[in-house]
């Protein structure tokens, strides 16, 4: 038996097959849990192509989280799609305009594109959450994706200040829902061979960090340490656990000089 056998997960923002919410949904599904996904727009097309590859292929519900009517209906969209009770959702979402708020160009960001990045990548775990929260039982466990966001990173920019935000919302979160029995907690990853990642300008040098600091080592191409921590935290493994950031980065963020 799965550690999620009878359990329903939402992954939101699975793209590709590099994306860490696939890696996700495909762990899920073999410790036994109900996987439904979700994308929006012209990546719809190729969710479902990607989707494709998991056994049984989930549901793809359309989920735009800066769309209110996408939101407000997405706890009807999963009932329609056999959804009765919703125990874990993935937040994989982040965004930030390459063009400007990225890979050195913090301090001309326009200020529109700042609260784009901090809506879409901090925000909406709020709004995700509580858009499934009527499906939720007497228990449910969040699970974000951050990148360390207590220090400063080359090219990270503006993500990185929206990743703090996204660290900071977790823990009221977790301050605010524990006592209806949801916890939420994000992992850190270190960085991956992922869509995301190659959107960054200059996110190359995160490769050359990792590879000469890293205790453990760093497999850049490898989202499976970073996809059971998810799942492992979407668990009943970790029933007092909430407000947490787990690192899965070799080991790179307790290390100094």
């Amino acid at each position: 038996m799965g550690i999620l056998e009878g359990k329903t997960i939402l992954v939101a923002g699975v793209t590709h097959p590099t994306s860490i919410g696939y890696a996700v949904a495909q762990i899920a599904q073999a410790e036994g849990a109900k996987v439904v996904v979700s994308n929006f727009g012209r990546a719809m097309s190729l969710t479902r192509r990607v989707i494709q590859k998991l056994e049984p292929v989930p549901a793809l519900l359309e989920l735009d989280v800066t769309d209110e009517d996408h939101l407000t209906g997405l706890a009807d969209a999963l009932r329609e799609a056999g959804v009765e009770r919703l125990d874990g959702v993935v937040h994989s979402i982040a965004f930030a305009n390459p063009e400007t708020a990225l890979g050195g160009k913090f301090l001309g960001t326009p200020a529109a594109d700042v609260s784009a990045a901090v809506q879409v990548s901090a925000y909406s775990l709020v709004s995700l959450t509580m858009a499934c929260k009527p499906l939720f039982g007497e228990r449910a466990s969040v699970v974000g994706l951050t990148f360390d966001a207590t220090i400063s990173w080359p090219a990270y920019d503006w993500m990185g200040v929206a990743k703090a935000a996204l660290e900071s919302t977790s823990r009221y979160l977790a301050r605010y829902l524990g006592p209806e029995g949801v916890r939420s907690n994000l992992v850190a990853a270190g960085p991956l061979e992922t869509l995301a990642k190659k959107a960054i300008p200059g996110a190359g040098e995160f490769n050359d960090i990792w590879g000469e600091r890293a205790p453990l080592g760093w497999d850049a191409k490898d989202n499976g340490p970073t996809a059971r921590a998810v799942v492992a935290l979407l668990s009943d493994w970790f029933p007092a656990t909430t407000g947490e950031v787990v690192h899965v980065d070799g080991g790179l963020h307790a290390m100094g000089a």
